[in-house]
C-alpha cells in the first residue's frame, strides 16, 4: 500500500469526497483534536508568559545630579550603598520585589533642570527626581509637576516625617499651599575670615563679631592698609556669579536693612531704600574704596577664583554658604587648607545697623536646599513615594551623615561629628530666611544680578541701576505686580 508523508488530517479535508463516510468522519475528528490541542499550548504559553511578567520585578528610579567619584559623589554612594540595597531589603520583607535604579547625571545644576524639564513634558524620566525648590513654582505652571498628593496619593500627606521637617523648611517645597517634594538637606550663609590675616592687620582674629556694616567695612579698610595691593572683601555681584549673586550677596544685604523681595501684599518691590543701601554698599567695595575686586566677580570662573583667592590668603573676607567651609576648603576638597580650623573663622551676618534687619534682627541669613520630587508620569507611583519616604525617613538620613556632614531638614538627625555644622545651625537657622516660591523668581534673579554688575562695573549709579532693573520687572511681572517705595530725599547716589 502507499503511504503518504502527508497528515491523514490534511487528507480528509482534500479527498474527503472519494473517501468512505466512516473514515472521512474519523480523521475530522482527530482534526478537531489537533486544533483543540493547539488552542489549549497557546492558552497555556500564555499562562507563563504572564506569569513570567508577574514574576518581574517592580521597577523604580532616582536621577541626581551626582555621580560616584564625581559631581557630589558622597550623595552616589549613599544612594548606591545605603538607600537602594536598604529599600529594597525593606520591600521584600513586605512581600514586593522591587529593583531600583541610580540615574546619575554629571552635568551642572541648569543642565539638570532642562533635562528634567524634557522628561517631565514628554512622560519619560526617572520616577524620583532631585530637584531645587525655587524651580517648583516654574514647572507647576508649566504643567509640569504635581502635588505629591495627586501624584502618590493621601499616603503622602500622612506620613509621620513632616513632623520633624520644621515649616521654615517646608516652606522649600510649598507652592500655593501644596507640597511638591521633600526637602533633605539646607544651608545657611556667614562671613568666612581668615585669622592669619586679622592678626596681621592687628584685628580681633579669634572673636570677630561685626554689629553692622559698617562694622565690615573698617575691618576691609584695615585689612588693605596692612596690604594695599589686596582686595580684602568678597561678596558676590554681577551676572557671572548666577544665583550665588542673589543668594551670597543681594539677599543677604536686603535682608539686613529689613526688607525682602516682595512687599506683604507679594508684589514684587522695584525701588526701595533698602535696595538703595544694597546698591550703595556695592559701590563702594567694589568701585569706591576698591576692597573687593571687581574682575573676578565678572569672570565667568570668578567664583571659583574668589575660593581660590581665600585659600591663598589673597582675600581675608568671604561671605558665602556654609557649603564651603565643610566641602570646598576641606583638607580633601577642591581648595584645600590643610590647618582650615585654625586658619579660617566664621560669624554672622550683620544687619545694617543693629536690630534693623528683617524681622527686628541684629543678623541675618539665607537658606536653599534640595529636594526629590516625584514624576507626574511614574509608572509606580506608590511605589515611588515608598521609596522617597524611605530615603528621607530618619536611619537613612543619619546613614548619609556618614558619608557627608551636613545641615539636614529634619530636627531628629544632626551631624554626628562637625561642631561647626552644629553651631552654624544652631546659630542661623532661626534666623534665615528663603527665596520667594514665585514662578517669576528665576527671571528676577537674573535681573538683579544684572543691577548689581551695572554698579560695580561702574556703568550705572545705584539710583540709575534700580530704575533699569524696575523697567525690567515691570515687563517680567506686569506693572500691577510691582511696588516702588518712596526713598530718602539726597540718600544713596
Amino acid at each position: 500500500m502507499l503511504k503518504l508523508d502527508v497528515p491523514e488530517f490534511c487528507l480528509a479535508q482534500e479527498y474527503r469526497i472519494a473517501m468512505p463516510a466512516m473514515l472521512h468522519i474519523r480523521l475530522t475528528r482527530r482534526a478537531s483534536f489537533v486544533r483543540g490541542c493547539a488552542r489549549a499550548m497557546a492558552l497555556l504559553f500564555g499562562v507563563a508568559a504572564w506569569a513570567m511578567v508577574r514574576a518581574a520585578p517592580t521597577e523604580v528610579s532616582i536621577a541626581c545630579r551626582c555621580v560616584e567619584g564625581g559631581v557630589n559623589g558622597s550623595e552616589a554612594r549613599w544612594l548606591k550603598q545605603v538607600v537602594i540595597p536598604g529599600y529594597v531589603a525593606v520591600a521584600k520583607a513586605q512581600g514586593r520585589d522591587v529593583a531600583v535604579k541610580l540615574r546619575e547625571f554629571a552635568g551642572s545644576a541648569e543642565q539638570m533642570s532642562q533635562q528634567l524639564a524634557l522628561d517631565f513634558a514628554t512622560g519619560q524620566g526617572a520616577d524620583l527626581a532631585e530637584f531645587d525648590g525655587f524651580q517648583i513654582p516654574g514647572f507647576v505652571d508649566a504643567g509640569l509637576l504635581k502635588p505629591l498628593d495627586e501624584v502618590a496619593g493621601p499616603e503622602a500627606d500622612a506620613w509621620d516625617g513632616w513632623t520633624h521637617i520644621p515649616d521654615s523648611a517646608q516652606a522649600l517645597v510649598r507652592f500655593r499651599d501644596k507640597r511638591y517634594g521633600v526637602p533633605e538637606q539646607t544651608d545657611v550663609r556667614m562671613i568666612f575670615y581668615r585669622r592669619d590675616l586679622f592678626r596681621a592687620a592687628g584685628l580681633d582674629a579669634d572673636q570677630w563679631r561685626p554689629r553692622s556694616w559698617n562694622d565690615i567695612l573698617e575691618a576691609a579698610r584695615k585689612l588693605k592698609q596692612k596690604e594695599p595691593a589686596s582686595f580684602p572683601l568678597q561678596i558676590n555681584a554681577g551676572v557671572a556669579m548666577g544665583e550665588a549673586t542673589t543668594m551670597q550677596g543681594w539677599l543677604m544685604l536686603l535682608a539686613g536693612t529689613g526688607e525682602e523681595l516682595r512687599d506683604a501684599q507679594g508684589r514684587w518691590i522695584v525701588q526701595s531704600p533698602g535696595m538703595l543701601a544694597a546698591l550703595d554698599f556695592y559701590k563702594v567695595v567694589y568701585i569706591g574704596e576698591k576692597l573687593g575686586e571687581a574682575r573676578t566677580q565678572r569672570l565667568v570662573s570668578g567664583r571659583n577664583r574668589s575660593f581660590t583667592d581665600f585659600q591663598h590668603g589673597k582675600s581675608a573676607i568671604l561671605v558665602e554658604s556654609n557649603w564651603f567651609y565643610y566641602a570646598a576648603i576641606d583638607p580633601q576638597g577642591d581648595f584645600p587648607i590643610a590647618d582650615r580650623d585654625a586658619l579660617v573663622g566664621w560669624t554672622k551676618m550683620p544687619a545694617r545697623t543693629p536690630g534693623s534687619a528683617v524681622r527686628g534682627q541684629d543678623f541675618v541669613s539665607v537658606s536653599g536646599g534640595n529636594s526629590f520630587v516625584l514624576n507626574p508620569h511614574s509608572r509606580q507611583p506608590r511605589e515611588a513615594w515608598s521609596l522617597l519616604a524611605f530615603m528621607n525617613s530618619a536611619p537613612t538620613l543619619r546613614r548619609y551623615q556618614e558619608f557627608n556632614e551636613h545641615l539636614c531638614v529634619r530636627d531628629d538627625v544632626l551631624p554626628p561629628h562637625s561642631q561647626f555644622l552644629r553651631e552654624s545651625g544652631r546659630e542661623l537657622l532661626p534666623l534665615t530666611t528663603i527665596r520667594p516660591i514665585d514662578a517669576d523668581y528665576e527671571k528676577v534673579s537674573a535681573e538683579i544680578q544684572r543691577m548689581t554688575e551695572s554698579v560695580i562695573a561702574g556703568k550705572l549709579s545705584p539710583r540709575a541701576a534700580m530704575a533699569e532693573y524696575a523697567a525690567a520687572m515691570k515687563q517680567i511681572v506686569g506693572a500691577d505686580r510691582v511696588v516702588a517705595l518712596d526713598l530718602p530725599q539726597g540718600s544713596g547716589s
